[in-house]
């Protein structure tokens, strides 16, 4: 089965404990046995820290990386190729620039994007969604 890729939403909700977490947390723990690690642009990294940042705070964040390092996801720099893809999407579909780039790595890898976030909802004809609850 071919990796997940994860959007900050999804991190998000499970550093946070909200809805989808459960969901995160069965994820990682099959990605983590299976020696099959989730999947993430640097991009949506970044919307994570500076979402935990802004709402919870410095000392949040360092907590958040710190369990970071342990989760079997795998961090992808951006290409010009999945840059071409991410501006395509931002073109034609409303949603932000970091989602752009999740939707671009998952077309790329050719598998599942996980979310919550309804900004997405344009993009299932284009992309594979396994959308949190």
């Amino acid at each position: 089965m071919p990796a997940k890729v994860l959007d900050s939403f999804a991190l998000i909700a499970y550093f946070r404990d909200e809805p989808g977490a459960e969901t995160m947390e069965d994820l990682l723990v099959f990605a983590g046995k299976k020696d099959s690690p989730l999947l993430m642009t640097d991009v949506n990294y970044a919307e994570v820290k500076y979402s935990i940042v802004k709402k919870d705070g410095v000392e949040a964040w360092a907590e958040a990386a710190k369990v970071l390092q342990g989760l079997p996801i795998d961090f992808h720099s951006t290409t010009r190729a999945l840059a071409d893809t991410a501006a395509d999407f931002k073109a034609r579909f409303k949603l932000s620039l970091a989602d752009a780039f999740a939707a671009a790595l998952a077309k790329e890898r050719k598998t599942e994007l996980v979310t919550g976030d309804p900004e997405f909802r344009s993009l299932e004809k284009e992309i594979k969604i396994h959308w949190l609850k």
